[in-house]
């Protein structure tokens, strides 16, 4: 199956984000087969395409990565606010959790990916209950998943942990895996050892929540008379790197560590405000070189799955944080909800628009009123940019939405098993 898509505003994002006036994208399959100037795309192909669309001056450009979520916690959208985040969760979110069964998180993935396409979402990274049944929604959505292991010391097991990085990066192109466990506050020690042998033993990555508020740092010195990053290296978790998600209250000599250990950052700023657990040093981190993406946290915590949200926040709030109007700009922030949360996922073949990655693109509306006029294509969509501007979100080739329809599920379906769940559960 050929695709060809003309008259593009095209954003590759490799190298440099630059637009390409009146640019084509063709897609064979599941593949990019050419991203260029429209002149050019007769010498990577010069056949009839079986779709062509012409996109009329719309930006063609990498869907966005959804860094660090947990998205069946759809159900519990709206249902723990107000609290702050150790009250959230042990009073509201664990209890609830409890009852969720495989399916029930089969049902509340399906709809969080629904929110995904309409943000442009292409892939996410997810933390949470039952992965298999988190997988499987994924394949039968068509969405893209890379999955980061949830041991803590009252669920799941290191052994089980081992068993699904085997599995599920071995089942489905869609599906991937990474070591990881929820976080330092409900990790033992010898459960974090342990963690850190299987990561010496796969050669791999740990991914985990860290440095999320100022209480939890400050609990995890007085336990270990250290604070948490230096904590958890000095135990050989991030011997492979890896990444923490949040890393709001974070000192000179951790940013030391994940410089050094090639610890990713992934920023959830939604979050983070909601939750009031402060504002992440952004600026600190881009200046060091440390790799930071952008996460939408959980739609309980954020309560919306919507990267443009996100990427405002996550400038936004720095200019606040640093008095700085010009700190961290658009460019930035664009690279953090494209290509730098592929490499912290490891997607390396679904990062840019480029001959031979993945199809997974988004189509933004240029000619809405809040994307006109068109001075800065890069700051309309950072500044300006809303879900509203999403006119098609492709996965692997697959157009999975389009003009407010996704063509290859019943929406109305999943919202009916998600309020018939809600009812079992006492929530209706």
């Amino acid at each position: 199956m050929i695709k060809k898509f003309i008259n593009a505003r095209l954003i590759t994002m490799e190298g440099k984000p630059e637009v390409i006036e009146n640019g084509t994208v063709i897609v064979k399959d599941d593949k990019i087969l050419f991203a260029g100037k429209g002149e050019d795309a007769s010498k990577a192909y010069d056949g009839d395409a079986d779709i062509e669309n012409d996109c009329k001056g719309n930006i063609l450009m990498p869907g966005f990565k959804n860094a660090h979520t947990h998205t069946a916690m759809t159900l519990m959208r709206s249902y723990a606010d107000g609290l702050p985040l150790q009250d959230w969760l042990t009073q509201k979110i664990f209890p609830l959790e409890a009852k969720f069964t495989g399916e029930q998180i089969y049902t509340f993935t399906k709809l969080g990916i629904l929110e995904y396409l309409t943000s442009g979402i292409t892939a996410c990274f997810d933390m949470y209950l039952a992965p298999e049944e988190t997988a499987r929604a994924c394949s039968d959505m068509g969405f893209r998943c890379v999955q980061c292991g949830n041991v803590n010391n009252f669920s799941s097991s290191v052994e089980n942990m081992e068993r699904l990085y085997d599995s599920l990066n071995n089942s489905d192109p869609l599906n991937s895996y990474i070591l990881g466990c929820h976080a330092e506050y409900t990790c033992s020690e010898e459960l974090l050892k342990d963690i850190a042998s299987l990561a010496e033993k796969k050669k791999a990555p740990v991914f985990l929540h860290a440095n999320e508020t100022k209480k939890e740092v400050d609990e995890c010195e007085e336990r270990h008379g250290k604070k948490v990053i230096t904590y958890l290296d000095s135990l050989g978790l991030f011997n492979y790197g890896g990444g923490i998600y949040h890393g709001v209250h974070v000192t000179d000599e951790e940013m030391d560590i994940l410089e050094k250990k090639n610890i990713s950052v992934v920023l959830n700023p939604g979050s983070n405000t909601k939750l009031a657990s402060g504002i992440a040093p952004v600026t600190e981190y881009l200046k060091r070189g440390i790799n930071t993406a952008l996460g939408t946290d959980g739609p309980s915590s954020n309560n919306c799955l919507d990267m443009f949200r996100e990427m405002f926040l996550a400038t936004g709030l720095s200019k606040l944080r640093d008095g700085n109007a010009s700190a961290v700009p658009a460019e930035e922030v664009l690279k953090m909800a494209t290509v730098n949360g592929s490499d912290c996922m490891g997607l390396e073949n679904a990062r840019t628009l480029t001959a031979g990655q993945q199809a997974d693109m988004v189509m933004l509306d240029m000619h809405a009123p809040n994307m006109r006029p068109v001075n800065d294509v890069l700051s309309n969509i950072v500044y300006s940019g809303s879900k509203s501007n999403v006119l098609m979100t492709m996965v692997a080739g697959r157009i999975l939405y389009e003009s407010g329809e996704f063509p290859h599920c019943d929406k109305e379906k999943i919202y009916s098993e998600a309020e018939n769940i809600q009812k079992e559960l006492g929530l209706l």
